[in-house]
């Protein structure tokens, strides 16, 4: 089952990753509603959890190819400061935070810590 999930994902990786980026530029430049329930500095969780996923999917969507995974991660890194100066230069509804990227930060190097730990383990996938 594994290598069926593999063969099919193997090829729209790239697509998904491309989609992910994509999805959180819109999401992060758009007007939205206020949240229902407020916690505080939960804005800065979904950061870190939208940038661990963003950077886990690239780096497995690029695991075959001669790229550098830490080229990857400085790309998104380098992704969300360009997001966090575009929320402030394009947008009246939003401010770029340095908590932001300091979260975006931290989802990064959780996916580092996840996909190092999965990798090592499993050399064979």
């Amino acid at each position: 089952m594994l290598n069926n999930i593999k063969s099919l994902l193997k090829d729209k990786l790239t697509t998904i990753a491309i989609l992910i980026t994509l999805g959180i530029a819109i999401l992060s430049l758009i007007k939205l509603g206020k949240s229902p329930v407020q916690i505080n500095h939960f804005d800065k969780i979904k950061h870190a959890f939208a940038y661990f996923v963003l950077s886990f999917v690239w780096l497995i969507a690029l695991r075959a190819t001669k790229i550098n995974k830490y080229l990857i991660g400085f790309c998104c890194f380098f992704y969300g400061i360009i997001i966090e100066v575009l929320q402030v230069t394009i947008t009246s509804h939003r401010s770029g935070e340095i908590l932001d990227v300091i979260a975006n930060t931290t989802g990064i190097l959780i996916a580092y810590i996840v996909y190092n730990s999965f990798f090592k383990k499993n050399e064979a996938i």
